[in-house]
C-alpha cells in the first residue's frame, strides 16, 4: 500500500495532510515553498520511535497535546511517529506495557526520541517518585542512555516546576540538571503548546538535527521573542492605557494587564501568536496576566501579581534617531538637521545680501549723473 492510500485509509485526507505541513512550516518559520520537503520527510521516513516517560506532574502537557488538530493525535501517534510507551494513552499495563518499553528501547537504540513529562526528585535517592519498582532518577537515566535526543516537554520537566518551589522537599530537578551528554531540547509551558512540541519533532524528521536553541535549550522559533513583543495588548501599553483591578472598566475594555501582573515583558514565548485550542484563545486574550510559565525565574517564583521590572512602563517621550548610513538609504537624521540648518543659514545670508546690493534703477542714474 502506498503511503498516501495509508493516509486516506487512516482518514487523513490531502488537505489535512498538507495544511499540518504548511503549519508547522510557519512555525518554524522556514521560507516559503519549504513545507514540501516535510511533505517529503513525512512521507518517506520510517515513523520514528517515541518514548515518552512520566514523573512528577499533572499529565496537563499530554493533555493538550490531545486538543491539537494539525495534526489530530491520532495522525500523529498512527501516521507520523510510533509512540512506543505513554503511560496515559497506551492499552498495555503492568508487564506487558513494561516489555514495550524494553523492547522499543532495544529495537531502536541511538535512534529513538525520549519525551520525559514532569520533575524528577532526586532527594534520598530519588525514592518520592517509582514506576515499576524503579525510581524516577533511575528510569531517565536508563532511557536516556540509547536516546537520539531528548524533549523534555511542560515546564516540570524543563526547569522542575512546581514540585521544585522550595523548600523542595523531594529535591525535584529539571532533566537537564540530571542528564549531560545527550541534546535536549525543552518544551517549557504549564501546559506547553503542542504545536511548539509537533514543530519541533517535525523538524528532527526533516532535517536530521536540532533546530537553533537558546541559551535554556528552547528551540528559538517558538521561543526567541518575548510576549510583549508581539501582543494583542502592546498598544494600550504604549499608550499608557492600563487595567488596574479584575472587571473595572479598562479591564473590560481590553487595556493593557501589567499593572495586574502581567509577565509578558520578561517571558519569551508565542503564546500570543499561535494560541491554544484552535480557537485563538491565550490567557492574555480572555483577561487573564501572563504567568511566565517558560521562564525558569518566574513561575512559582514570583507572586501572580507581583510586577516585573522593564525599562519603561510608560510610552517614551522621546525616540531614538533612525541610522540610514548605508548607501542609497538617504541621510540619517543629525545630517538632515545639520543640512538643513546650513541651507536655512545660506538662505538667510543670502537674502541679507540681497537687501544690501543696489537696485538697477539706482545704479543706472548713479552713471547718468
Amino acid at each position: 500500500m502506498k503511503k498516501d492510500d495509508e493516509f486516506f485509509c487512516a482518514g487523513v485526507t490531502r488537505r489535512d495532510f498538507i495544511k499540518t505541513c504548511v503549519t508547522a512550516t510557519a512555525m518554524m518559520g522556514l521560507p516559503f515553498g519549504m513545507h514540501a520537503k516535510v511533505a517529503e520527510a513525512l512521507e518517506t521516513n520510517q515513523n520514528p520511535a517515541v518514548i515518552w516517560l512520566h514523573f512528577q506532574e499533572c499529565t496537563g502537557c499530554s493533555e493538550s497535546l490531545l486538543r491539537s488538530s494539525h495534526p489530530t493525535i491520532t495522525s500523529l501517534i498512527l501516521d507520523m511517529i510510533s509512540l512506543d510507551y505513554h503511560e496515559t494513552l497506551m492499552i498495555g499495563s503492568g508487564h506487558q506495557a513494561e516489555k514495550s518499553l524494553h523492547d522499543s528501547m532495544a529495537a531502536n537504540k541511538g535512534k529513538y526520541l525520549l519525551v520525559v513529562e514532569g520533575a524528577i526528585p532526586t532527594k534520598d535517592n530519588g525514592i518520592y517518585c517509582k514506576v515499576s519498582g524503579k525510581t524516577a532518577l533511575e528510569s531517565l537515566r536508563t532511557a536516556a542512555e540509547g536516546a537520539a535526543a531528548i524533549i523534555p516537554i511542560g515546564t516540570c520537566a524543563g526547569y522542575g516546576g512546581i514540585q521544585s518551589v522550595s523548600p523542595n522537599p523531594t529535591g525535584a530537578v529539571g532533566v537537564r540538571d540530571i542528564v549531560k551528554d545527550k541534546p535536549i531540547i525543552n518544551i517549557p509551558g504549564c501546559p506547553p503548546n503542542p504545536y511548539n512540541f509537533l514543530s519541533t519533532v517535525m523538524y528532527y524528521l526533516t532535517f536530521k538535527r536540532l533546530p537553533e536553541l537558546d541559551a535554556l535549550g528552547r528551540p528559538k522559533f517558538a521561543y526567541g521573542r518575548k510576549i510583549h513583543e508581539h501582543c494583542e495588548r502592546r498598544p494600550h501599553f504604549d499608550a499608557g492605557r492600563f487595567a488596574t483591578a479584575y472587571g473595572d472598566n479598562d479591564h473590560r475594555e481590553g487595556h493593557c494587564l501589567y499593572k495586574l501582573g502581567c509577565k509578558g515583558p520578561e517571558t519569551f514565548a508565542n503564546c500570543s501568536v499561535q494560541r491554544f485550542n484552535d480557537v485563538g484563545v491565550w490567557p492574555v486574550s480572555i483577561g487573564h496576566p501572563c504567568i511566565g510559565c517558560t521562564e525558569p525565574d518566574i513561575l512559582f517564583k514570583k507572586a501572580i501579581a507581583e510586577k516585573v521590572q522593564i525599562h519603561l512602563p510608560t510610552p517614551p517621550d522621546t525616540y531614538a534617531p533612525v541610522n540610514m548610513k548605508d548607501k542609497g538609504k538617504g541621510a540619517d537624521p543629525l545630517t538632515t538637521g545639520i543640512l538643513g540648518l546650513a541651507a536655512g543659514a545660506a538662505l538667510g545670508a543670502g537674502a541679507m545680501l540681497a537687501k544690501k546690493l543696489p537696485k538697477d534703477g539706482d545704479s543706472q542714474e548713479k552713471k547718468d549723473e
